[in-house]
């Protein structure tokens, strides 16, 4: 199994941190970016047309986008606790590098809902 570490490669399209995804961790998902198997992912596939490496180079406000804020992510955040939005705030206001920082300091994949 992997350790966590803190690679900006590793931010989901969503602003998830696939770095300390158990999947990713035990190898079994290569991370968003390289998960061809995800093309049902229409927030992944939002952000690679649009040359995005997140929802964070977008200029939409993401609780306002149809994209993002759709019934899975809603049913995901709930089970989970995520909050996404906050990780996406996160980044804008911080950069990549900071927020990878952070989740690997963490050992999480997600900011928590409070």
């Amino acid at each position: 199994m992997k350790n966590i570490e803190s690679d900006k490669q590793l931010i989901a399209a969503c602003g998830l941190y696939c770095g300390a995804c158990r999947k990713y961790l035990s190898e079994r998902c290569p991370g968003c970016r390289l998960n061809e198997k995800a093309s049902w992912c229409k927030i992944r596939t939002c952000v690679l047309q649009n040359g995005f490496h997140s929802c964070a180079g977008c200029g939409k406000d993401v609780a306002e986008c149809k994209t993002y804020s759709n019934l899975i992510g809603k049913i995901f955040a709930f089970v989970f606790r995520s909050d996404r939005p906050a990780c996406i705030r996160y980044i804008r206001e911080h950069g990549e590098e900071a927020f990878a920082d952070e989740m690997a300091r963490r050992g999480c994949q997600t900011m928590k809902k409070k």
